[in-house]
C-alpha cells in the first residue's frame, strides 16, 4: 500500500494539507500528523540540534501505523523534520517530495523571521500577533491563495504552545545546524526518487533553492507562493499522483 506521510509547515497543522488529501481521492491513504507543538501535539522537549529533530519525527511516525517505506511529503520546517530524519533513515523511503522549504545554511531570512529569531522583540511579537495581523501576512506570502476560512482556522489553532514552538524553531535554524546537511539531502535525493514542487512567488525562499535539492523532477509554479498545497491543492495532488505513478507507487 502506497502511503503519504504529509508533514506541515509554520504556522499551520496537518490539516492545511486536507485539500490536497480530498483531492487525491482513494489513490493512496495519507496520514498529515501535527508536527509537535502544533495543532494537538504536546509540545516537545525543545531539539538542539538534527539529530534530535530526526529523533523526534522518528518517534512521530512510529505511533502512525505506517508500512517499512513511506512517501515523505514535507513543507516548510516540515522539511527540517522530515529531512533530518530522511537522511538517517533513507530506507524508509519510497519516494521523496519537497515543497518550498530550506536546509540551505546560506538562506537569508525574511524580516519577518529576523523579528522572531531576536529575544524578546520575539516573544512579545507572538504573544501580540492579532487575527488581522495574521491574515494579511498569510495573504500575503500565498499572492492571495489562501482564503479567509483556511486563514482563520490556522489562527485558531496557533495556541500559545505552537507560537512558543515557533520561537524555538526559527532560533534553532542557521548555518551550524544545516552545516553539512545540504550535501546529505542531495545524496538522499541521488538515491531516492525525488520531486520538487516549487511556488515562485513565495516572499520567503527564492525560486532558486528549487534545483539545489538536486531533484530529476522540479515542477515550478509561477503563479503560487509559499503554500501550493494550500493555494492550489488539485494541481499539487494531481502532480504527486502523476509522480507516483511513474514510480509505480499509484495503486494502494
Amino acid at each position: 500500500m502506497t502511503v503519504l506521510c504529509l508533514l506541515h509547515g509554520i504556522p499551520d497543522s496537518g490539516r492545511v494539507w486536507d485539500g490536497t488529501r480530498a483531492a487525491l481521492g482513494g489513490a493512496h491513504r495519507t496520514v498529515a500528523p501535527d508536527l509537535p507543538g502544533f495543532g494537538d501535539a504536546a509540545a516537545p522537549a525543545r531539539p538542539r540540534d538534527l539529530a534530535e529533530l530526526g529523533a523526534l519525527t522518528d518517534r512521530l511516525l512510529a505511533g502512525l501505523d505506517l508500512p517499512a517505506r513511506v512517501v515523505l511529503v514535507v513543507h516548510d520546517v516540515g522539511g527540517l523534520f522530515g529531512l533530518a530524519w530522511a537522511v538517517a533513515r533513507p530506507e524508509r523511503l519510497a519516494a521523496l517530495v519537497v515543497l518550498n522549504t530550506s536546509v540551505f545554511a546560506d538562506r537569508r531570512w525574511h524580516w519577518g523571521a529576523r523579528l522572531l529569531r531576536t529575544p524578546l522583540l520575539g516573544e512579545a511579537a507572538v504573544r501580540a500577533m492579532p487575527r488581522a495581523a495574521f491574515r494579511r501576512e498569510l495573504r500575503r506570502a500565498s499572492a492571495g491563495g489562501r482564503g479567509g476560512a483556511d486563514i482563520d482556522r490556522a489562527f485558531d489553532a496557533f495556541t500559545a504552545t505552537a507560537r512558543a514552538t515557533t520561537l524555538h524553531l526559527y532560533r534553532l535554524q542557521g548555518p551550524g545546524l544545516s552545516a553539512g546537511l545540504e550535501e546529505r539531502v542531495r545524496a538522499l535525493t541521488a538515491a531516492v526518487p525525488t520531486l520538487v514542487l516549487w511556488g515562485e512567488r513565495d516572499p520567503y525562499l527564492p525560486p532558486s533553492f528549487a534545483a539545489r535539492f538536486g531533484a530529476a523532477t522540479v515542477r515550478r509554479y509561477r503563479d503560487l507562493a509559499h503554500w501550493p498545497h494550500a493555494e492550489a491543492p488539485a494541481r499539487v495532488a494531481a502532480d504527486l499522483d502523476d509522480f507516483l505513478a511513474a514510480q509505480g507507487l499509484r495503486a494502494v
